[in-house]
């Protein structure tokens, strides 16, 4: 850790310095906004799921503009107006005593939702490179992970659902969270350039019209994008509503054993991340892919173990155990697939190539719910592992497919990396 610190820029420590702090803000209020829908608000619970759905939605479609408009104006404004649309959203949420204010207050959280991916990954880009660029995501993976983490328990210890009162103030905490990074954004971070220089102007003309054709006529762009959605199809799109729904009916587990399992699921990223790291570097990126795709598959074989004994104290620790074998694949992951994304990527589409993955992400966490919902709902539990097990191996075929079409340099391959750096032109 000293020795990534120690290689950062300036403007490097700024940002990392300062994520904890942020995403403590959305653990205060992550999972706890459809409890206060619908218990605090009154709000029909499928109404509530229904706003909560819209945050995903709304981030989606704003996320193809974001990306061109952050290769257009940069990334530093792109952020500030997500951040003030995120303020305004926690807000009014906050007082949201009327569906239509709330519907507008979910909207608002999701236009900085589908803002924020694209340019947070490009100004990151913007501020480091090769080795270290990979360092930093899992560096930042972890971070996000710890803030989310302790707002959560801090959060769960905070409200009351008989005092609405409590509410208020946590989506009010969240609210002024965001004040910190925009003071990075006004201040130590105001000289940073995510976008293409003005002799650049004919390539962002260009790009205006057909800067996402032109990207996804790039083989290797379309293979990790591809690579991506399955990914997150049989990982994060199960996580947050597959498995906990398997947890609960089919292998019977306590609802206290499922919160656990989460807790267990951050601690893991949290410990695990900085001796990862310190393994892959140096290794091609896609291989790392190819061994999270094989620690996934397993962690689905676990999980489903836990059903064969419901109810049982061996469920229950199968439970426990998919959410620890799981966080490190995430651990795998997480430093690999932004940092291709953004070394395929340049200053002229390095918007565009985040949003193009970031919607292949938002594509896989709505779709994963709605077949997992749909395969459990019918009793087919071992058709809904079976699936998750054969996606996990999908996503290694994808892997060595797209090794097969990366630049080494993108790949994590040491000496053509250092090389494609050292014939970069100086900046001016």
């Amino acid at each position: 850790m000293r020795d990534f610190w120690g290689a950062l820029p300036t403007e490097g420590r700024w940002l990392l310095s300062t994520v904890a702090i942020n995403t403590f803000g959305r653990g205060l209020t992550l999972p706890f906004t459809v409890i206060y829908l619908h218990e605090v608000r009154g709000f029909d619970l499928g109404f509530a799921g229904l706003l909560m759905s819209l945050i995903a939605a709304v981030g989606l479609v704003v996320t193809g503009p974001a990306g061109a408009l952050t290769d257009r104006f940069g990334a530093r404004n792109v952020l500030l107006v997500g951040l003030a649309s995120m303020i305004a959203g926690c807000v009014l949420l906050a007082f949201a005593e009327h569906p239509a204010v709330a519907t507008l207050a979910i909207v608002l959280i999701g236009v900085n939702f589908g803002t924020s991916w694209p340019a947070q990954n490009a100004l990151i880009a913007a501020v480091v490179d090769g080795e270290l660029r990979q360092q930093y995501f899992g560096v930042n993976f972890a971070l996000v992970n710890l803030g989310i983490g302790v707002g959560g328990i801090v959060g769960g210890l905070f409200v009351n659902v008989d005092e609405p009162m409590t509410f208020t103030l946590i989506f009010l905490g969240d609210a002024l969270t965001c004040l910190v990074p925009i003071a990075l954004l006004l201040g130590p971070l105001r000289h940073v350039r995510t976008h293409a220089t003005a002799h650049g102007h004919d390539d962002d003309s260009r790009g205006q019209h057909g800067g996402y054709r032109a990207l996804l006529r790039e083989p290797a762009v379309r293979w990790i994008t591809l690579l991506s959605f399955v990914a997150v199809f049989v990982g994060y799109g199960q996580f947050e509503a597959g498995f906990p729904a398997y947890a609960r009916g089919v292998a019977e587990v306590s609802t206290q054993v499922v919160g656990f399992a989460f807790a267990i699921n951050t601690a893991v990223i949290v410990l695990l991340q900085f001796t990862v790291l310190a393994r892959i570097a140096g290794h091609r990126r896609t291989r790392v892919l190819l061994v999270m795709a094989a620690v996934w598959a397993g962690s689905w074989l676990v999980l489903g173990t836990s059903g064969l004994l419901p109810g049982s104290l061996a469920a229950a620790i199968g439970v426990l155990a998919f959410t620890g074998v799981f966080a490190f694949g995430e651990t795998l992951m997480q430093p690999t697939i932004p940092a291709i994304v953004n070394d395929l990527a340049d200053d002229r589409n390095r918007g565009r190539a985040n949003a193009v993955n970031a919607g292949a992400f938002q594509g896989g966490a709505i779709a994963g719910p709605i077949v997992a919902g749909l395969l459990l709902d019918h009793g087919l539990e071992g058709a809904y592992i079976g699936l998750m097990a054969i996606g996990c191996l999908a996503v290694g075929v994808l892997a060595l497919a797209l090794e097969r079409r990366l630049p080494a340099a993108a790949n994590g391959v040491p000496a053509v990396r250092n090389a494609a750096v050292s014939e970069r032109p100086p900046v001016e």
